[in-house]
């Protein structure tokens, strides 16, 4: 990974690609982002593979294509990036812009998390391990971002809407993540 652009995107290359969402909006005048909000993401939930993802942050998923997809018919989020299993990375938002990620969040006083943080979702579950090549692009990704933006704390969904989410979950190590990245460990929501 090189770097994100004027605009807010990744400069395309191998392994990075752009798939633009409508779930997104302006952020408040003169925020830039601060905060670093992990997620977890699969559809069907526990499957890997396919573009049930990336069809669903574009509000394109066919929900007659699974039971389960009935759900979540009529939600409308994304995520700034998707990490996949193999390491790909998919961004759905400009970093400069407001993606659908948090929802009802609070974090250091203040509400509305989507308004000041970036989401990156990776490719699992709160349960499965994580792969190596998830960690590794996790961390090149949030070094990118942190020559980019002021970001001053990374933290799990589980940590900004702990009574509604439980993502990235126990499966996610966050000790290994933070020693790959380039930000002072007291960013990371370490337990």
């Amino acid at each position: 990974m090189r770097y994100i652009d004027r605009h807010g995107w990744l400069c395309p290359q191998p392994g990075i690609r752009h798939a633009p969402s409508p779930n997104a909006n302006a952020r408040p005048s003169g925020v830039d982002p601060y905060l670093l909000v992990i997620h977890n993401i699969s559809l069907p939930p526990n499957q890997f593979e396919g573009d049930a993802i990336i069809r669903f942050f574009q509000n394109q998923l066919d929900f007659d294509a699974h039971p389960w997809f009935e759900h979540i018919r009529g939600v409308q989020v994304s995520a700034h990036f998707l990490i996949r299993r193999d390491g790909e990375i998919i961004q759905f938002v400009s970093t400069l812009d407001r993606a659908w990620h948090a929802g009802q969040s609070f974090f250091q006083g203040k509400e509305n998390c989507n308004d000041f943080s970036i989401g990156i979702e990776l490719e699992g579950t709160d349960t499965i391990p994580y792969s190596d090549s998830q960690y590794e692009r996790l961390a090149c990704l949030t070094n990118i971002l942190s020559q980019r933006h002021p970001l001053r704390a990374v933290y799990g969904h589980e940590h900004i809407a702990p009574k509604r989410k439980t993502d990235p979950g126990p499966a996610f190590d966050w000790w290994r993540y933070a020693k790959l990245c380039q930000l002072p460990l007291r960013c990371f929501a370490l337990d």
